[in-house]
């Protein structure tokens, strides 16, 4: 399945400009072995703000977020509990893809935390710029790049919290459910996936009124 892109840019100005500076940024080395920065896409004023992890093999190649195996998996979940992606603001903590090669293939190596920080600068940009209603952390990694601190996944999921004057909420990254698909707790963790999602589209109905 592929994702199919938005029909128009609708960026505004602002967030083009800085789009456009990330494309050249060299705050951490891992733009070397990147075939590109992976800005995040969406609409000015998007209610939900999602925050991933990294651009994988498939987004650093397509130069779009979530647009893989992971990005699938949420893209269905998305429509099951009525939320439109073309609504959302989708982005990563870190917009460069960070692995080891194998051979042909790109194996994902996770973001250190001085990746992390040096490309908070460029979230917080998009954050400002988006204003959402809500951010929903995906993983621990986002987590981390939106707190400015770790957060316990397992503690925090699901559970709406106020950051810096905005709503949050933490669950899960959708990668995790491709890893467990097949194996025992995959359709539990998903039920919860699904839970924490639902919130966000009783959210943005509240928000609404």
């Amino acid at each position: 399945m592929t994702i199919p892109a938005p029909a128009t840019s609708y960026r505004s100005p602002d967030l083009e400009q800085v789009c456009a500076e990330a494309r050249t940024c060299r705050r951490c080395e891992l733009y070397k072995d990147a075939t590109q920065t992976v800005f995040g896409e969406g609409p000015v004023g998007a209610r939900i703000f999602f925050v991933a992890e990294q651009p994988g093999d498939k987004e650093d190649i397509g130069g779009r977020p979530l647009i893989g195996p992971a990005g699938q998996v949420f893209d269905a979940c998305l429509a099951e509990v009525g939320i439109k992606r073309e609504r959302c603001y989708i982005t990563n903590a870190v917009k460069h893809f960070r692995h080891i090669q194998r051979g042909k293939r790109r194996l994902h190596q996770r973001p250190s935390t001085s990746h992390i920080e040096a490309c908070r600068w460029w979230l917080e940009q998009e954050i400002e710029l988006v204003s959402p209603h809500i951010i929903v952390a995906l993983g621990a990694v986002a987590a981390r790049a939106v707190f400015g601190r770790p957060v316990k996944i397992a503690a925090a999921r699901g559970h709406p919290m106020q950051h810096e004057n905005r709503h949050v909420l933490v669950t899960i990254h959708p990668s995790y459910l491709l890893r467990l698909r097949g194996r025992s707790g995959f359709d539990r963790e998903r039920t919860m996936f699904l839970k924490d999602l639902a919130q966000l589209a009783e959210f943005g109905r509240a928000a609404q009124t």
